[in-house]
């Protein structure tokens, strides 16, 4: 997290000392070729985000205008496939995009599928890439240059784009710069009717409002973000940068895709918000009439604790740790005495780090007292932290269980920041008065197999676990470290139907959040849950430790996790009635789930990779009845638990 704060404090520093005054940074007439293309980020056609500075050291991206349906768009993407053919291996990016607000992506998806289409492309919903590249009509190709982000060459689907692109990795200019085209369809871009208007968005109904809901929660005097919104001059200082972060997605730290679920903790800008605060920046973030409302924010500071739950019942103090300023620092394992004296329910925990620089997550877990008869209520979690993590909040009429006595464990990750600091970390409890109905329970989709290559790019890795029971989801909560790229959750119920339930097409280690479904999700007995992370440990991956690496499973931030906690209740389980027999069943498909990659519920002898590979040598001594693929009984004979796989794999625990 510290790597992005200073990064962003950084880039506000040079903002405010250049932007003095507002400018307008639309194209001078609405279908203008830009001088510089900015930054953008979208998600393509496969919910995967596609980053245009990402590819800086590319000798040129290729961006076609495309339209569904028309035979325009069909012969020219076809020609794209082969542009993209002929310069893959050496290193040109090319990609289609879609700004017809007509086309949705699964309808583009299908399209994309029906043609064989494998150039991804992008989906500019909100128009707003189009509008700055002055996108007219489909079949406009755009080659860029990665090294001074400037249109190398802007016309049709042709011989000139491939000389442009011929020219750009020869290291010349392109002969011919601009190509008249007529001959596809329009594409409507209706705001760009209203670009006269944006002028006059005002900054204290339309713009202060946005900032309020959406911003100022962070950027707060004392809070996580890098300045304060207290003002229309602070806003007018940053809005280049604000631009930038909107149009990339980095900010607000919310990126599950909209299209996808409805979470309570929904804190993305809607559409209509993105492109209003857009274009009133396009305008040159111009003052306007009304009062300031940012200004009642001058004298506030961040609270201390969650506003929203107030100060904690019962507050834990977790011993103070020096973190030192460099190196790898073993994980610290906190143990306090549990506050509770009786059988406790949660409705809520929030921990407030010491030193938020430094932390980097803490898991925790109740420690029975041995010489103590067993507990009434099941034993677990008592609360958890990541980088940019929200207080943890049960469900209604549920609860986290913590038995009377014994300890509280806390696992605490630090990383070093250059400079020596203090962490002296506090838990708050929010107990519930009465016993809830329900038990908040949590498991872990993972792979300790998991082997990234050197230097890929976009490796994938697929994990799942298996209900027996009906159940309700509560939270869906991915981690990865530095290499995640992409992470989605899928449901498969034993019929083959497919549900999409998360997907993040952009992750960001900085701002790891609990996903929490506005409405709790069915599981039906038989399903799998599949979680699906995509891992970046190419060079060109600035947070990469080490792009030299064949990383494995470990729990320092140099090494990688495929992590996929869910927060869920047995359907058939009360506080009268626990099953901890489903529990038992749920892990006992671990297992099976970390390995079978193609989801039929058996394991080939292919699927033994990575740091299982070694098993290959015995497939056939394994697969007792010798039909090709290990079941579940003959792997759980392979491998009689996961912690002796790692051993054996020499890969951390988990």
């Amino acid at each position: 997290m510290k790597r992005a704060l200073l990064a962003t404090a950084a880039i506000a520093g040079l903002t405010i000392a250049t932007f003095a005054a507002p400018v307008g940074l639309a194209a001078d007439t609405p279908n203008a070729t830009p001088q510089h293309v900015d930054d953008f980020q979208l998600t393509d056609h496969t919910r995967l985000a596609q980053h245009l500075y990402y590819f800086g050291y590319t000798p040129a991206i290729v961006i076609m205008t495309r339209t569904n349906g028309t035979a325009v768009s069909k012969t020219d993407s076809a020609a794209l496939e082969k542009l993209d053919a002929a310069y893959k291996e050496k290193g040109v990016v090319v990609w289609a995009m879609d700004s017809n607000l007509a086309d949705s992506r699964d309808a583009v998806a299908a399209e994309a599928a029906k043609q064989g289409l494998t150039v991804p492309i992008l989906m500019d919903e909100q128009q707003l890439v189009g509008e700055s590249l002055g996108v007219q009509r489909e079949g406009e190709v755009f080659v860029i240059n990665p090294k001074t982000w400037t249109v190398a060459y802007r016309g049709p689907m042709d011989a000139h784009a491939g000389a442009a692109v011929d020219a750009l990795l020869a290291g010349s200019k392109p002969a011919v710069m601009r190509v008249a085209d007529t001959v596809g369809k329009p594409v409507a871009f209706p705001e760009k009717a209203h670009a006269a208007d944006f002028a006059n968005i005002s900054y204290s109904k339309d713009i202060a409002p946005i900032l309020q809901e959406k911003c100022v929660s962070c950027h707060v005097n004392g809070g996580i973000g890098p300045f304060a919104m207290n003002s229309y001059a602070v806003v007018r200082g940053f809005s280049p940068m604000i631009r930038e972060t909107i149009r990339t997605r980095r900010m607000p730290p919310y990126f599950a895709d909209p299209h996808i679920g409805v979470f309570k903790n929904d804190q993305g800008l809607t559409a209509d918000q993105t492109k209003t605060l857009v274009h009133w920046i396009e305008a040159g973030a111009p003052r306007g009439d009304g009062p300031d409302p940012l200004l009642a924010n001058v004298n506030k500071t961040a609270p201390e604790w969650p506003p929203e739950l107030g100060k904690p019942d019962v507050i834990v103090d977790l011993p103070a740790f020096k973190v030192p300023a460099t190196g790898l620092v073993e994980y610290q394992n906190q143990v306090v005495d549990n506050p509770f004296k009786e059988n406790t329910w949660l409705k809520a925990i929030a921990m407030k780090p010491g030193d938020r620089r430094v932390l980097h997550h803490v898991v925790s877990n109740h420690v029975p007292d041995p010489n103590q008869p067993a507990a009434a209520i099941p034993g677990g979690s008592v609360g958890s932290y990541t980088p940019g993590a929200q207080p943890q909040v049960m469900a209604d009429n549920s609860g986290a269980p913590v038995p009377a006595g014994g300890k509280l464990h806390f696992q605490m990750h630090y990383t070093t920041m250059g400079s020596e600091t203090v962490d002296k970390t506090q838990v708050g409890f929010y107990t519930l008065k009465a016993t809830p109905e329900y038990i908040k329970r949590s498991a872990v989709i993972s792979t300790f197999a998991l082997m990234i290559p050197p230097g890929e790019a976009r490796h994938k890795e697929i994990a799942y676990l298996t209900f027996p029971a009906d159940a309700y989801l509560y939270t869906l909560y991915p981690h990865a470290h530095y290499r995640g790229y992409h992470v989605e959750l899928k449901a498969v119920t034993p019929d083959g139907k497919e549900q999409m339930l998360l997907s993040l097409p952009k992750y960001d280690f900085n701002w790891q959040r609990d996903y929490d479904p506005v409405t709790p999700i069915h599981v039906k007995a038989g399903t799998k849950l599949v979680a699906t992370w995509v891992y970046d440990n190419s060079v060109h991956n600035a947070a990469n430790p080490d792009p030299k690496r064949n990383v494995t499973w470990g729990e320092q931030t140099p090494d990688e996790m495929m992590y996929f906690r869910l927060n869920y209740r047995w359907a058939d389980e009360t506080t009268s009635h626990v099953r901890d027999d489903l529990q038992a069943k749920l892990f006992a498909s671990q297992m099976m789930g970390s390995l079978d990659s193609n989801l039929d519920g058996f394991i080939e002898k292919s699927e033994l990779k990575g740091p299982l590979a070694y098993l290959q040598a015995k497939f056939d001594e394994l697969d007792t009845n010798h039909d090709g693929k290990l079941d579940a009984a003959e792997l759980a004979k392979a491998m009689p638990s996961r912690r002796m796989a790692r051993q054996k794999a020499d890969t951390p625990d988990v």
